[in-house]
Formats: structure tokens, C-alpha cells, sequence
């Protein structure tokens, strides 16, 4: 039977100060209960951000103290299942998000989750894709608010980040203080009006330490590919951050060469956007696994 941590127990803010509402062993399985970026503060449509109670959004819930880990260690946090529950809420706001200067009526829509599908106004039905926006560790010092994503996670909004999923951060201080929260039931890359389809939600995780040496962080790996994420003030300097990061990996990490590494990057490897929209922008860059393996490297487990 997997500990169960319930969406009540949120903060809001990533800091080495914050009291863990729980211990875990590495490799216990966890389910935790997630918010939707609003603490379900919007039910209705006519529930506006006019009413809303800006200090308990983007709740992460925990955060959870993890036996074993010390500042510097990699923890790799395994999400077995991420799954959507009840229904989402969007909200289309004037001046906020990229296509705020076009927008001149703010809305909230509500969504209905129908079994694996998200149905947007009564007619177009989209299969569901879990996954979480705000997701990591504690930094070393200082307190980073859950909106902001950056080295230790965050508000990171890759649509990566779902079942089947296992991310990489480093420990910045001891038991590592993870949460998680700010799920959408699905959300295209980019999330350019501020939100996808925010949702409460299930996810059912474990979390080890595993010997990496020089694994730029935060990283993600699922079945095809591995990618760096990265967040920065411009468009500019995260990108150039994602790729340079990604060759660092493919040299130092899978053993590549330099000319090899570049160039199959860009034969092979995809720069996309997470979102555009928070204090930090975040930008990954993917590249696929099977091409690691005719290199004979495996991510260590």
C-alpha cells in the first residue's frame, strides 16, 4: 500500500526552511493528491481571477523529506501514474499571457474530464495527457515562490512531465524537502494563455538517489528520449542554455564526441518550448534514446 500525502498539505513557495509534513524511504511508493494551479478557488464561470486569492496559488503538495539524500545528490523521482480527477477550469485574461494584447474580455471556461478525454465548450473532445507544472526540490538558500521555475524545478510546465515519466534534480539541501502540484488533465507546449486545463489530481511516485555524475539538472527521460530543461529571463538564454546543456550531457555524460554530439543534435534532437508565460522562461531540448544506444550508453537505474 502506497503513504498517502492528500492536496491540503500545499506550500507555496520551494525553501530550505520549510517543515516536511512527511518522511519517505527511497523507493517507497508514494500517491500524492494534487490542486489545480487555483487551490479550486474557480468552479463556475462565474468564478473570475477578479475574486481570486493569489497567495495559495500554484500549490505544491509536501513537502516531503526524503531519507538518504544529501545536498548534492541526484534524485531521480519516477512518476508511475499521473492522472487527472474532476473537472478543469481555463481563464482568459486581458494584458496577462502572450495573446493578452488581443484579449479584451476575461472568461472562465470550465472543461468536463469525460473518461480519457477533456471536452472544451461541448465539441472539441481532446485526449486526456496528465501532467504536472510545478514540480522539484528545495535550493540551497533562499525561497523561490512555486510560480517560478529554475535549477531546483518548479514551475517548469513541460508537458513531459506525466506518467511513464523519471526526472532528475540535484539535492539542494538534506532529505531534498520535494513537492509537487499544478497539474493539467492536457496543455499544448507553450501554454500561451497562462494555463492548459487545470485539474486536481493523483500521482502515484517513487524517488531514489542514483550516481550520475555531471547529469544536468533538471533532466527528464521517459521510453524515447531524455531532455534538458532549462529556465531563464529571455527566450534567448534559455535556449542557448537547453542546447549547450544537452551537448554537455551527450560529451560528458553519454561519452560522445564534441563534433559527434553537435552533429547528431541536429540531425536528431528537438528544441521546443514548455511555456512562455512565468517569471522565467522555460525551453527543453529532446533527444531520442535509440540513438544513445548505438552508442552503448543506458541511463543508470
Amino acid at each position: 500500500m502506497a503513504s498517502e500525502l492528500t492536496r491540503d498539505k500545499a506550500f507555496f513557495g520551494f525553501s530550505p526552511d520549510l517543515t516536511p509534513l512527511a518522511r519517505v524511504k527511497q523507493g517507497e511508493e508514494l500517491l500524492i493528491e494534487t490542486h489545480d494551479c487555483f487551490s479550486g478557488q474557480l468552479k463556475t464561470p462565474a468564478d473570475t481571477l477578479e475574486t481570486l486569492d493569489w497567495s495559495i496559488t500554484n500549490p505544491a503538495t509536501g513537502p516531503l523529506y526524503v531519507e538518504g539524500t544529501k545536498p548534492g545528490d541526484i534524485l531521480r523521482v519516477d512518476l508511475h501514474e499521473v492522472k487527472a480527477v474532476g473537472q478543469s477550469v481555463m481563464v482568459a485574461v486581458p494584458d496577462v499571457g502572450v495573446l493578452g494584447d488581443v484579449i479584451t474580455e476575461m472568461e472562465t471556461t470550465i472543461l468536463e474530464n469525460a473518461g480519457d478525454e477533456v471536452v472544451y465548450k461541448g465539441k472539441v473532445r481532446l485526449k486526456q495527457k496528465p501532467m504536472l507544472g510545478v514540480i522539484g526540490v528545495a535550493p540551497a538558500d533562499g525561497t523561490i515562490p512555486n510560480s517560478t521555475p529554475g535549477e531546483h524545478g518548479g514551475n517548469m510546465d513541460c508537458t513531459l512531465v506525466t506518467s511513464g515519466a523519471s526526472l532528475y534534480f540535484t539535492v539542494g539541501v538534506e532529505g531534498a524537502l520535494f513537492g509537487c502540484g499544478d497539474m493539467h488533465a492536457v496543455m499544448g507546449d507553450g501554454e500561451i494563455v497562462i494555463c492548459g486545463a487545470e485539474t486536481p489530481g493523483e500521482v502515484r511516485l517513487t524517488m531514489q538517489v542514483v550516481d550520475i555524475p555531471g547529469l544536468p539538472t533538471p533532466f527528464i527521460e521517459n521510453d524515447e528520449l531524455v531532455s534538458v530543461i532549462c529556465s531563464a529571463g529571455t527566450t534567448d538564454e534559455a535556449y542557448k542554455m537547453a542546447v549547450h546543456r544537452m551537448h554537455d550531457f551527450l560529451t560528458k555524460v553519454a561519452g560522445l564526441s564534441v563534433n559527434d554530439a553537435a552533429l547528431l543534435m541536429s540531425l536528431a534532437g528537438d528544441l521546443k518550448f514548455c511555456q512562455v508565460v512565468d517569471p522565467l522562461l522555460t525551453v527543453r531540448f529532446e533527444f531520442p534514446k535509440a540513438v544513445l544506444a548505438e552508442y552503448g550508453f543506458e541511463m543508470a537505474r
